[in-house]
């Protein structure tokens, strides 16, 4: 029994058409050679039986890989294997899953039955397999014919409301040892959350599609250990020593920072300020801002090429032990959107046979440029959207600073001593970014959808890359974008009080805290992330609240409902169900690595996220959800070159993040060339007296009518952050020497750091495979195999073919060539 598919008949005026569609449907199914039995309840359920015949042909159109013989090849033990008694605790019970035998296989051919490893016929062709090859047959079974014009597959039957689900049968719910017991017993179990998964189990149950997702999460969780404990570490070093920074410790001096005042921030209406006014917020920029954020930003970019190369490795294992290292796009069959609508002929380039395609060559160029054309229009619309979040940041920050600031200058403190202009204005419009990013994810997922439908790719896995390549596009630009204007772009071009920039020719550009943007980089990222992982809190809460309702408003029966019904009664699985599994956690990648230098926590969150999905997801897809049809996959596809063009951006935007954003580098220059001789005062390298040289002095009668302060306090100078020449000064206002050092030292740090990170991580490519050396030897030996098998087959059917030879005619020749050699004129 491999599908059950419903259709209500508690109304009766079912329109004509529909039945007729059911009817053509079933006659088809049957003619396929499907056997269908028909359960009139309630609901009318028909379930699809597949005989021996029906599955040895499917199978070897589909290309299913099947033992052939034993592995005889000897495995290496574990140089671990000494600490398997450690280890033991956190693998599935070996008692309820026992490890299955390992053999050799190859693609089934009806014609070699004898020469596969068969004990049981009923045994031999698993049920995700017969899953498969039913959803196959019922994916192509013709339902209309209206002239030239096929109609078929059951996909277009369910949208059309003549079926009510079509779904393979999950295991009986009960206490027996069948998979989906064991599943939920060492997999799905919340007592079982610090066990490792049972991956061969998962793929075997539910496809190879869904067992190289949870391998790969999984794989991606346990590397993301070491990195939470190293960012762990990072961040608790700049904890104890944030109060032991020099230049912190100079902003909140009152003989330092309180004697210090600092330019208005914008036009007019913003008042000076004393720089120890920005004293939490320097202490707080001490725990991200520390040598320990350089080490770690390092780190980071080593730690995602070994989790990539090792991922290779284990997925080349995973390949060949589910069998899919020879999984070729030919074998994989054409959707029946793109078979329904296929009128045009063309000539195969490859066979060079006609074939039907469902577009010409200018059809097809149409259909793409419009899907790029739309791309393009929703990624402007989101830097639109960016802009007018600029514009905000910039019109509210005029308030913040008049609102925040009091009026006594012996008083400008900030109303709540954790409050400045600055981090209001980031948080505020941090919240209304997150919120934009949500509705534009909403808008544009129904508008990739529709697009990738019309460009109407061929199969399944093309339809997956495109739809992956335009979602992961918006995405990156969308959850980014902000993050990489903090980053790169505030703060870099605003003048100085004397003559500064604006945005449009009205907004004044924003300036960054003293202590640089990092720590509203942090601000930003942390939002995001954690108003992400809530808003998905959120969706799993309502999600438990309906399920909770459906179970209490149930109407209890003492019946016994049978397997199919109950079924029925679970949750449909989405089509693009895993896809969106892998979007948020690419994204999440994307924050872990790409902003990590500003935001050491990163990867503790990932982690602690990542180990609760893990079990949530296993929780649903083993308990509230339908079964999925079982897929082919060999491997998680579009997203690997994504997961590599994001470890290499990685390395840029965190050495970037370093020069740009924090305040590091100038700091390294002040304290090794201008804190001692010839530029500064003092005998040995120190960091006193660093806040005062990173501050440059402006006199105010310099202030031009538009943006001198409406109270000036008889204020003659004050300072703003830039390294710039004093008024008074042959060059004043012009880039002192102290800046073009700061500038040479911040490009040598990107050119170094980069070309030591990526040297690095081309010989950690180099010197790990991608494929395993035992691995390779049991490709060959079963290729081997299969060569010799299909020599044996071949050899005998020629046998039979020909004559059997007459006995006195083998003698006659004989005696022949005797002679032969006996008498040469013979």
């Amino acid at each position: 029994m491999s599908h059950a598919y419903s259709f209500s008949t508690s109304h009766r005026e079912i329109e004509l058409k529909q039945e007729r569609r059911r009817e053509y449907f079933e006659a088809s199914l049957m003619k396929m050679g499907l056997e269908l039995e028909v359960i009139d309840e309630k609901l009318l359920f028909v379930k699809v039986h597949m005989p021996w015949d029906v599955l040895c042909t499917y199978a070897e159109v589909l290309h299913i890989k099947l033992p052939i013989q034993p592995n005889d090849l000897s495995c290496h033990p574990s140089p671990w294997r000494c600490l398997s008694f450690l280890t033991k605790p956190f693998y599935p019970s070996e008692e309820l899953i026992t490890k299955e035998a390992e053999f050799f296989t190859a693609a089934f051919e009806k014609d070699r039955l004898d020469y596969f490893y068969m004990k049981d016929k009923d045994t031999f062709f698993t049920p995700s397999m017969r899953s498969r090859m039913a959803y196959y047959i019922l994916s192509r079974a013709p339902y209309e014919i209206r002239g030239n014009i096929k109609k078929f597959g059951i996909t277009k039957l369910l949208g059309g409301g003549v079926y009510k689900a079509a779904y393979p049968l999950h295991d009986v719910k009960d206490d027996c040892p069948n998979e989906r017991y064991l599943l939920y017993q060492e997999w799905a179990n919340p007592k079982s959350f610090y066990k490792m998964q049972p991956l061969d189990l998962i793929r075997k149950y539910y496809g190879e599609k869904i067992g190289i997702y949870f391998a790969w999460l999984g794989f991606y969780t346990i590397m993301l250990t070491l990195a939470a404990a190293v960012g762990l570490g990072c961040f608790i070093y700049g904890y104890r020593t944030q109060d032991t920074s020099t230049w912190s410790k100079e902003v909140c001096n009152p003989e330092i920072g309180g004697q210090i005042v600092m330019c208005p921030q914008c036009d007019r209406e913003c008042k000076f300020w004393r720089l120890n006014s920005t004293c939490e917020a320097s202490k707080k920029l001490c725990i991200f801002d520390n040598f320990g954020t350089l080490v770690f930003a390092v780190f980071m970019s080593i730690w995602v090429t070994l989790f990539l190369e090792f991922w290779k490795r284990y997925q080349a294992e995973l390949e060949y032990e589910w069998d899919t290292v020879e999984f070729l796009e030919q074998e994989e069959p054409p959707r029946p959107e793109y078979e329904a609508k296929c009128i045009y002929e063309r000539k195969n380039p490859v066979t060079g046979v006609k074939e039907k395609v469902p577009y010409t060559a200018c059809g097809r160029c149409f259909r793409v440029s419009l899907g790029i054309g739309t791309v393009v229009f929703w990624i402007f619309l989101i830097l639109a959207s960016i802009v007018a979040i600029i514009v905000y940041r910039l019109a509210v920050f005029f308030a913040f600073s008049a609102k925040l600031r009091t009026q006594d200058l012996r008083e400008l403190e900030p109303l709540k001593e954790y409050v400045t202009p600055q981090m209001a204005t980031s948080v505020t419009a941090s919240l209304i970014s997150f919120v934009v990013i949500m509705i534009l994810n909403v808008l544009y997922e129904r508008v990739a959808i529709w697009i990738t439908d019309f460009e109407l790719p061929r199969t399944k896995t093309d339809y997956e890359n495109s739809l992956t390549l335009k979602m992961f596009l918006f995405q990156f630009v969308n959850y980014y974008s902000s993050c990489f204007y903090i980053a790169f772009v505030k703060g870099k071009a605003v003048g100085y009080p004397g003559d500064p920039v604006y945005l449009l020719g009205k907004y004044r550009n924003e300036e960054c805290d003293p202590g640089g943007c990092l720590i509203e980089l942090t601000t930003q990222l942390s939002i995001i992330m954690g108003g992400k992982a809530i808003w998905n809190n959120i969706q799993e809460v309502l999600w438990v609240k309906n399920l909770i309702f459906r179970y209490f408003t149930r109407v209890t029966s003492q019946k016994v409902i049978p397997r199919w019904e109950q079924d029925y009664e679970l949750q449909p699985v989405s089509q693009l169900g895993l896809f969106y599994e892998y979007l948020e956690m690419v994204i999440q990648f994307g924050f872990v690595t790409l902003f990590v230098a500003s935001f050491p926590l990163a990867p503790v969150l990932a982690l602690v996220n990542n180990l609760f999905e893990i079990r949530v997801d296993a929780w649903k897809i083993t308990t509230q959800f339908r079964r999925v049809v079982p897929e082919k996959a060999q491997h998680i596809g579009a997203w690997q070159p994504i997961l590599g063009g994001i470890a290499i951006l990685a390395v840029a935007t965190n050495a970037m993040i370093i020069a740009f954003t924090s305040d590091m580098i100038p700091r390294l220059v002040y304290y090794w060339s201008f804190s001692v001789y010839p530029y500064g005062n003092y005998s040995n390298h120190t960091m006193e007296g660093y806040i005062n040289s990173s501050l440059s002095i402006f006199s105010t009668s310099h202030f031009s009518n538009e943006s001198m302060p409406i109270a000036t306090y008889n204020i003659t100078t004050c300072r703003y952050r830039d390294f710039r020449y004093p008024p008074g000064h042959p060059r004043q206002y012009e880039y002192n020497v102290y800046y073009w050092h700061v500038i040479a030292a911040k490009m040598a740090f990107i050119i170094v750091v980069e070309h030591i990170v990526y040297l690095t991580k081309f010989i950690l490519s180099y010197v790990i495979p991608d494929v395993p050396y035992a691995v390779r030897e049991q490709i060959k030996r079963e290729k081997y195999l299969t060569q010799v098998i299909l020599h044996e087959t071949n050899l005998k059917l020629v046998t039979k073919r020909l004559k059997p030879i007459n006995e006195e005619t083998l003698k006659d020749t004989a005696m022949k060539m005797a002679m032969e050699e006996l008498d040469p004129d013979f």
